[in-house]
């Protein structure tokens, strides 16, 4: 009886192994029939990512200023390439040879004149960065795929869209294997089309990038007087984001935008100081420098140390006459003096976009400029007083402006297409200088720099008024050579003022040896190439 059981399980069991074997060959057979090989297709597909797109970062006339190169990626398909002529397209032929040999589909760069073909899709991409990418510190910069600084910070959703993947997508079989023959779905993206438009004229941001190349530290900026749009703004030194690490060690700090940060202002100051005394009717104010004043105690000395002898208000701008402005402060109203500092943007910060505001400096109270000796030092633009290469030409716009002071901004709108320019604000502006006082200024801004033989700012190729400052930092290098920061701000053509250049280099010198140069040479390379 055991036996006869043992058996019948032996036999049940072939027949259940006939049966498996069975089932097999009819799947087998019923998965190869064409017909159920288009099933397959449709229920399965292979995409690759070819790179992504992402949005750009525009000048004042649609320029592009990040997404201006291109680069070329295809994506392969071996098993229907030939691995030899195909490797002949690739820019570095080892690694394609060395990915085509894994028999995988795979990506790689590939020259521009590259074929497309069943197995080889090519793509057009724009490259983010330029190797001496310009106006970098307002670009900003990204990390992990994310803006972490500039306009890639402040507007980083916008630049990076859900719409950024450039794809190619294959059908496959039953068996996973990729089906040329049924097509493929490309898709290339458009979204560096859309971005931010700013207010940087592209041309005159490099020409500012190559005239102040030779600063260590400092910045420049270019604005419309008329509308305060910024059309450059430079910071030294710069940096390339390929090489961060360089850049976060440098003591120099590259990384920071010094535009927007604080420094002493020097003697471009005295330009405020002139103003009040203007509209508080001492514009006629004569004084006899005789090289020092002695302010109840504390000596402060002008930098010509035999003295200047008589001045008026236009002879001092144009000499820089220390005690004459201590003197002429003396006989101002100290409050409106204060106020008109503040009205000029003195001690306010400048938003310019989210992550990217102007610091407001520090403009002393009320209280400190009854202090005697504080009020001699604000009158030419020293002590606690400091201010940002913005504010300074904010002050520069309202004076060549008649008077009417402009809201610097850097972002003119958005684009959806690189065409139109979506969500453009008017100009903004502030009545803080009547007409004639402005005039006056002007005046004396280009008499500072015709009527002196000696500035580094007269011009070849346009006429302009600027000021220039030597300003003290209380701070001495390792010689004990005291450190001073150099700045020049000016305007021109001088005759109809167009733009408002002003120049900082920290710890530079003296403001006529080194930033002078450097605001003529922006003065006469854009009249000659605009």
């Amino acid at each position: 009886m055991r036996r006869k059981t043992e058996i019948r399980i032996i036999v049940l069991a072939g027949i259940f192994f006939v049966l498996f074997v069975g089932l097999c060959f009819n799947y087998y057979r019923i998965a190869m029939k064409r017909e159920h090989v288009q099933t397959a297709r449709t229920n399965a597909q292979f995409t690759v990512i070819a790179g992504k797109s992402e949005g750009t970062v525009y000048d004042r006339n649609l320029k592009p200023i990040v997404n201006a190169g291109r680069k070329h990626i295809a994506v392969a398909i071996p098993t229907f390439l030939d691995r030899d002529s195909v490797a002949e397209y690739a820019t570095d032929k080892d690694d394609f040879l060395e990915k085509f040999d894994k028999g995988q589909p795979f990506t790689f760069e590939c020259k521009e004149d590259t074929p497309d073909s069943d197995g080889l899709t090519v793509f057009e991409i724009p490259e983010r960065y330029a190797e001496n990418q310009p106006a970098q510190h307002v670009i900003g910069y990204l990390s992990q795929g994310e803006g972490v600084a500039g306009i890639e910070y402040a507007y980083n959703k916008v630049l990076r869209n859900d719409y950024g993947e450039n794809s190619v997508t294959y059908n496959t079989d039953g068996f996973g294997q990729i089906l040329i023959g049924d097509g493929k779905k490309i898709i290339r993206s458009t979204a560096e089309k859309s971005g931010v438009v700013t207010t940087i004229d592209i041309d005159i941001q490099k020409i500012c990038e190559e005239a102040g190349k030779n600063i260590d530290k400092g910045a420049i900026v270019v604005a419309d007087v008329k509308t305060g749009e910024i059309l450059a703004m430079a910071s030294f030194p710069t940096y390339s984001v390929d090489d961060m690490e360089n850049a976060l060690s440098d003591e120099r700090s590259p990384l920071i935008n010094r535009a927007l940060y604080s420094y002493s202002v020097g003697s471009v100051f005295k330009l405020v100081t002139s103003a009040q005394a203007i509209m508080n009717h001492f514009g006629g104010y004569v004084y006899n420098c005789t090289g020092q004043e002695d302010i109840e105690g504390k000596i402060f000395n002008c930098h010509k140390t035999d003295g200047h002898g008589m001045q008026n208000l236009s002879e001092a701008i144009t000499n820089s006459c220390n005690t004459y402005f201590i003197n002429l402060s003396r006989i101002l109203n100290v409050k409106k003096f204060r106020e008109l500092a503040y009205n000029l943007g003195f001690g306010r910060e400048i938003h310019l976009c989210s992550g990217m505001t102007a610091s407001g400096g520090v403009l002393p109270t009320v209280e400190d400029l009854m202090i005697p000796a504080e009020l001699a030092n604000f009158s030419f633009g020293q002590g606690k007083l400091s201010a940002t290469p913005l504010q300074i030409t904010q002050l520069t716009c309202a004076i060549a402006n008649n008077g009417k002071m402009p809201v610097l901004k850097l972002i003119k709108g958005m684009t959806p297409d690189g065409k139109d320019v979506l969500n453009e604000k008017n100009p903004q502006h502030s009545e803080v200088l009547e007409r004639s006082v402005a005039k006056q200024l002007r005046e004396m801004m280009i008499s500072a720099v015709a009527d002196n033989e000696n500035s580094n700012a007269r011009t070849s190729y346009t006429t302009v008024g600027a000021k220039t400052s030597t300003a003290q930092t209380g701070r001495t290098d390792k010689n004990g050579e005291e450190l001073c920061h150099a700045w020049i701000t000016g305007f021109f053509p001088a005759d109809k003022p167009q733009y408002a250049v002003t120049v900082l280099v920290e710890d530079g010198g003296y403001g006529n040896d080194v930033s002078a140069p450097v605001f003529r040479e922006i003065a006469d390379r854009v009249s000659q190439e605009k």
